[in-house]
């Protein structure tokens, strides 16, 4: 009784596998003849989730060759002038390579012998070369579609493809410029995904390429920032200016860094190669004079500066305002300082050293409210220099616009 039972177990069991395995030829043929590719797919899913076939490499080669059997019916529309339905044809298209890889791994095994005879290696190689270019397309399509994942999606199959093993020495793997151009914008649209890891890791890959090499790394230094990662942020900027000196965002960015950082001396020197650069940028020199102003607290530095910004752009009302600025506190210091005299005499001195300061910010002040009205900061300085300088008309009257 045993021995019926367990014959009739082989029986049922090689009757699904002679099931699938024709499954897996009907999926062929549906789609080799454009007669109905869901029903192709739904065979052929079946044979994949069989354990009786799913080891079997033509199973996932024919896998990939409905989907592209679908993508070649939907070109060969294009060839013809006509519209082919692009989501279709692209969806296809995508899908391929995933079954050709795991057919391609599972007709490279050996056989019972220990010999290797691939079966579907010629088709894979041949169907995959032809459509490499598409893979291109494909990205493009979904860049314009904002639909930024798919697109990566589609750049990183072509260059996966450029990388196979298989392809090796040949066309499909040069590092032509189309190679170039993928990796830039599978770059750009791994920046639109929100993932800082796969944008950092696909700039790196790309800034090692000449096509659009400033943009790439601009693109790795705002992922940096982003990232907060100080230290590679500042070690891509000064590669960047390395590489293209006159591109001015890497030393303005590298400049800003040492202020932020409070290494001073390190933002004085780039300032200084800025200047030599562009003598007559009004906005270099009142970066320097603030670094002078708040970093080394030297007045007299900030004031050369300052007054340098003001000549070349003297409608500026912030660079007139920092001018003003430095005048001002100099007045305060000096104001304080004289509050700790005891002898009049020596009091009134250097209470007139700072009015004398005060009168020299007041210009300044007046330029700035004029060309800002509304600015508050620019109305309280003056508030507080037209008191100091006892002038109590304008101070009555800045003070009621700064309380209205």
């Amino acid at each position: 009784m045993k021995q019926v039972l367990l014959t009739v177990a082989f029986c049922v069991a090689a009757t699904a596998t002679f099931a699938q395995k024709k499954a897996v030829k009907e999926a062929e043929s549906l789609a080799k003849g454009n007669k109905d590719f869901a029903e192709a797919r739904t065979l052929i899913k079946g044979a994949l989730d069989n354990p009786e076939t799913n080891n079997d490499p033509k199973t996932w080669f024919v896998a990939g060759f409905v989907e592209d059997q679908q993508f070649s019916a939907e070109r060969a529309k294009q060839i013809l002038g006509q519209q082919p339905n692009e989501p279709v044809m692209y969806e296809s298209l995508g899908s391929i390579l995933p079954y050709f890889l795991k057919a391609y791994e599972l007709d490279q095994q050996p056989d019972g012998k220990g010999k290797v005879k691939p079966k579907y290696t010629k088709d894979i190689k041949s169907i995959l070369s032809a459509n490499h270019v598409y893979y291109i397309n494909g990205g493009a399509y979904y860049f314009d579609q904002r639909d930024y994942k798919k697109a990566y999606d589609f750049f990183e199959q072509y260059l996966q493809i450029s990388d196979l093993p298989m392809f090796q020495g040949e066309k499909v793997a040069e590092r032509d410029s189309n190679f170039m151009t993928v990796q830039f914008f599978s770059a750009v649209a791994a920046t639109q995904l929100g993932d800082s890891q796969k944008a950092v890791a696909a700039l790196e890959r790309a800034k090692n390429t000449e096509y659009r090499q400033n943009d790439v790394y601009q693109y790795l230094c705002y992922e940096y920032e982003q990232a907060k990662d100080s230290v590679n942020f500042e070690k891509t900027l000064e590669e960047g200016l390395a590489k293209f000196p006159e591109e001015k965002y890497y030393l303005l960015s590298l400049i800003n860094t040492y202020i932020y950082s409070n290494r001073n001396e390190k933002a004085i020197e780039f300032l200084s190669t800025a200047i030599s650069k562009e003598p007559d940028n009004a906005q270099l020199y009142d970066v320097m004079g603030r670094v002078y102003e708040t970093g080394l607290k030297d007045y007299v530095g900030a004031e050369k500066y300052f007054v340098k910004a003001s000549e070349l752009d003297p409608e500026n009302a912030d660079i007139l305002s920092n001018l003003g600025r430095v005048y001002y506190n100099q007045g305060v210091n000096k104001q304080g300082e004289a509050n700790l005299i005891n002898d009049n005499k020596l009091y009134q001195e250097e209470l007139a050293k700072a009015k004398d300061y005060f009168k020299k910010a007041l210009p300044y002040f007046e330029k700035a409210h004029q060309l800002k009205p509304e600015n508050t900061e620019f109305m309280t300085a003056l508030r507080g220099i037209y008191y100091n300088l006892d002038m109590g008309k304008e101070f009555e009257e800045m003070d009621a616009k700064l309380n209205k």
